[in-house]
C-alpha cells in the first residue's frame, strides 16, 4: 500500500512484470504517435496586424494567418481574404488550409484576415454603415488604411476576397455596392437586409446598374432554417434586382442550401464561393472548346484577358496549351509538336511540355530530340514526383 497523506490509503491493483511492460510500450507509442502528429501538422504563422485611423483614437488589432509556405517562398504574391466577424477566423484558416494544400486547389493560398472583437470605434463605423444612408466612414477605413496596412506588410498579389455572415453579409454588399474597387469578389452567406440595413436594397438596382471597372464576382447565398425565415422576402428581392439590374461586370451566383443548418450557412457559402471564384483559373480548356479550336494564340489571349482583366495575376494557359498539344498527338503529331513549342516559348520553364514533347518525339522515332526534350523536364523541375517520373523516362529513351 502507498500512504497518501495521514490516515489515507490506496491500494494498487497487482500487477505483473509483463503487463508492466506492455503498458510501457503503450504509452512510449502514444508519445511517438503525438510527437508524429505535431510533426506533419502545418504549423500556421498566425500574428497580429496593427492599424491605425484618424477615424478613431485605438489602433486596431486585426488577426492574420499567412499560408503554410509564406515565409519560405519569399518570391510568392498572395490573394487576400477578409472577415468582420473574430469568431470566424478559425474555420477559415481551417477551410483554407484544407482547400489549398493540394497545389492552391481549389483555393488558392490566400492570407486570412479577420477583425478584433469589441473595439469600439470599428464598431461605429459598422454601425453608421447600417443606420445612415450614404454614410461610407467604413469604407473609407478600409480604402485609406486598412487595405494598404495589408498590401504594406504582406505580399498581396492585389485580388482581395470580402466575406461575411448574416449582419456582415450585409455589409459586405454594402461594401459591393457603395465601392465595388476595393475588393475582386465578395461572398454574404444568409445577409440581412430588411428594414434598410445599410440601404442595400434602396441602392443596388442603380449602383449596380451603373457598375465599372474590372470584373467582380458575387457568391450570395440562404436557406430556409428558422433563423432565416424574417430574410427571405428581403433576399428574393434583392435576387430579383441583381438578375434585373446587374451589368456583365458582375459575375455572381445566387444558391439556396435549403434543409441546412444556420449555422452551417457560411461555411457552405465560403467553399462553393471560393470554388465559384477560382474556377476559371483551374479550369482546362477542352480541346474542341470554341477559344482552343483557334490555335495557340487564341489560348494564349484568353489567359491574358484573365490575368489582366479579371484576376490580376497571372492565370499560366500551360495545361490548357497541352490539352489541345495531346489531342493532335494520334492525328497530327506534327502539330502536337508545334503545340507544345508554342507553349515553351511562352513558358520556358514548363517541364511538363517538355516532357509531351519528348514523347511526340519518341513516338515519331526523334530519339535525339526527344532525350534532349526529357532532359530538359528533368532540368525544369525539383518537385520529386515529377524527378522520379521524368528520369525513368529518360532512362527508357537511352536504353
Amino acid at each position: 500500500m502507498l500512504n497518501i497523506g495521514t490516515g489515507r490509503f490506496l491500494k494498487w491493483p497487482k500487477v505483473s512484470r509483463q503487463s508492466i511492460s506492455i503498458y510501457t510500450l503503450l504509452l512510449s507509442f502514444f508519445h511517438v504517435s503525438l510527437v508524429f502528429a505535431t510533426d506533419v501538422l502545418p504549423q500556421q504563422t498566425t500574428e497580429t496586424l496593427s492599424v491605425k485611423s484618424i477615424l478613431f483614437s485605438e489602433k486596431v488589432d486585426f488577426l492574420v494567418t499567412l499560408p503554410n509556405d509564406y515565409l519560405k517562398q519569399t518570391d510568392k504574391h498572395y490573394v487576400v481574404l477578409f472577415d468582420l466577424h473574430p469568431r470566424s477566423h478559425l474555420y477559415l484558416a481551417g477551410m483554407h488550409d484544407w482547400m489549398s494544400h493540394n497545389g492552391g486547389w481549389p483555393w488558392l493560398e490566400t492570407i486570412i484576415v479577420t477583425a478584433p472583437d469589441g473595439h469600439q470605434g470599428l464598431g461605429k463605423l459598422k454601425q453608421g454603415a447600417i443606420e445612415q444612408q450614404g454614410d461610407q466612414a467604413l469604407l473609407d477605413f478600409f480604402e485609406q488604411d486598412l487595405l494598404p496596412a495589408i498590401d504594406k506588410r504582406y505580399r498581396t498579389n492585389g485580388f482581395r476576397i470580402f466575406n461575411g455572415f448574416t449582419g456582415n453579409a450585409g455589409l459586405v454588399l454594402y461594401s459591393l455596392i457603395n465601392r465595388p474597387s476595393l475588393f475582386n469578389a465578395y461572398i454574404a452567406a444568409s445577409p440581412v437586409l430588411s428594414t434598410d440595413f445599410a440601404y442595400v436594397l434602396n441602392d443596388a438596382s442603380k449602383k449596380l446598374k451603373n457598375m465599372q471597372g474590372k470584373p467582380r464576382f458575387l457568391f450570395i447565398s440562404t436557406s430556409d432554417s428558422g433563423f432565416e425565415q424574417r430574410q427571405l422576402d428581403s433576399f428574393a428581392k434583392l435576387e430579383d434586382i441583381i438578375q434585373t439590374h446587374a451589368n456583365h461586370k458582375l459575375n455572381y451566383q445566387i444558391k439556396r442550401f435549403d434543409g441546412s443548418y444556420y449555422m452551417t450557412q457560411p461555411i457552405l457559402a465560403t467553399a462553393l464561393g471560393i470554388e465559384m471564384i477560382f474556377n476559371d483559373v483551374h479550369t482546362v480548356l477542352a480541346a474542341d472548346s470554341e477559344v482552343s479550336q483557334q490555335g495557340t494564340k487564341a489560348i494564349l489571349a484568353y489567359y491574358k484577358r484573365l490575368s489582366d482583366e479579371v484576376y490580376g495575376f497571372d492565370v499560366p494557359a500551360i495545361d490548357s496549351l497541352l490539352a489541345l498539344g495531346n489531342s493532335l498527338v494520334k492525328a497530327a503529331p506534327q502539330q502536337a509538336i508545334g503545340v507544345y513549342q508554342d507553349t515553351l516559348k511562352a513558358y520556358p520553364k514548363a517541364h511538363s511540355a517538355y516532357h509531351e514533347l519528348a514523347s511526340v518525339y519518341a513516338a515519331t522515332g526523334k530519339m535525339t530530340q526527344a532525350i534532349e526534350a526529357e532532359q530538359q523536364a528533368l532540368a525544369s523541375t525539383d518537385h520529386p514526383f515529377y524527378q522520379n517520373k521524368y528520369t525513368k523516362q529518360l532512362a527508357e529513351f537511352q536504353k
